[in-house]
């Protein structure tokens, strides 16, 4: 991540307070379970008022310019919406939202928190793994 990007993830987490609904606390896991994984970079791209956007790539990836995107979205609480392409990953539960068109103009799979759940945050983990097994190919 460029330094000037880092600081402004830096800034947005410092000045995020915490809610009962544990959303920060989330989308920090998520940050780091992708920082965790071999070969990949973050960008974070701030439209304040609208959305925050984690974005993971991977050093192999040339068909798209993403794998995942983490959103922080700007409502009366912040809530999450994790968005893969369609094609990237499976959603053998059918958990997430199908979005056509999106995810930069391709259709997606979008996974909304809106509150702290474990048990679909292990869920998004899975659907990470894929994501960024199929981006390094």
């Amino acid at each position: 991540m460029k330094q000037e990007t880092e600081q402004l993830l830096n800034t947005f987490i410092a000045e995020w307070q915490n809610t009962p609904e544990k959303n920060k606390t989330t989308f920090l896991h998520l940050k780091d379970y992708l920082s965790s994984k071999e070969g990949v970079d973050l960008d974070f791209i701030a439209r304040p008022g609208v959305t925050y956007s984690l974005r993971g790539i991977h050093k192999d990836q040339e068909a798209k310019d993403l794998f995942v995107m983490v959103d922080v979205i700007e409502d009366v609480t912040r809530w999450l919406s994790i968005c893969f392409y369609g094609d990237m990953i499976t959603d053998p539960d059918g958990k997430g939202d199908f979005v056509p068109g999106g995810l930069l103009g391709e259709d997606a799979v979008c996974f909304d928190l809106e509150e702290q759940d474990d048990n679909l945050v292990k869920y998004i983990e899975a659907r990470l793994d894929e994501a960024w097994g199929a981006a390094g190919k």
